[in-house]
């Protein structure tokens, strides 16, 4: 129970990824931590790629960073609709600047492009958001997990027991 006493806040909103949702939600839960879901709009619920449910615990207008340890972003097509929330971005912003555990799958570097951090840091995405990010200031590895501080980026599914160990490491040290 590595992460016993530690809270993480994973978005969501609708078409995300399943897997990049999921995997680290129960792999946080089996070392002991507090995972909240966390929306944005009102939603009670939101749905992924593939149909799956996922109800939320919070809405991002009703929490902030300070309350957790670490932020999660799973990919599939949400961050292209979480980065249209002020909240969302402002979280995710805040988890970065409080040098909080910030972690971020696949197409999620599209909410670390809209919440401006990264400038001069080192991550990964799925290759088609590459320009995205680099655009954005970062400088882009082809790794299954890139670790930069408190910053911890992956590619897609392929790549979650990696990420989610990574993690799990980061948090435990904290």
């Amino acid at each position: 129970m590595k992460l016993q006493g530690k809270r993480i806040a994973i978005l969501a909103e609708n078409m995300y990824q399943e897997m990049e949702l999921w995997v680290p939600y129960y792999r946080f839960r089996e070392e002991g931590a507090e995972v909240k879901v966390i929306g944005a709009g009102g939603a009670k619920s939101y749905t992924s790629k593939h149909g799956y449910p996922v109800n939320v615990d919070a809405q991002a207008e009703s929490v902030s960073a300070v309350e957790f340890d670490a932020v999660v972003v799973p990919g599939g097509y949400a961050p292209d609709m979480m980065r249209r929330h002020e909240a969302m971005v402002r979280l995710v912003r805040e988890a970065a600047q409080q040098g909080k555990v910030l972690a971020a799958i696949c197409h999620a570097g599209w909410m670390l492009v809209s919440a401006g951090i990264l400038g001069g840091r080192r991550a990964t995405s799925f290759f088609s958001i590459k320009d995205d990010l680099v655009a954005a200031g970062a400088q882009w590895v082809d790794q299954e997990v890139v670790v930069d501080g408190t910053l911890i980026t992956s590619r897609k599914p392929d790549d979650l027991p990696a990420f989610c160990r990574e993690i799990v490491s980061a948090l435990a040290k904290a």
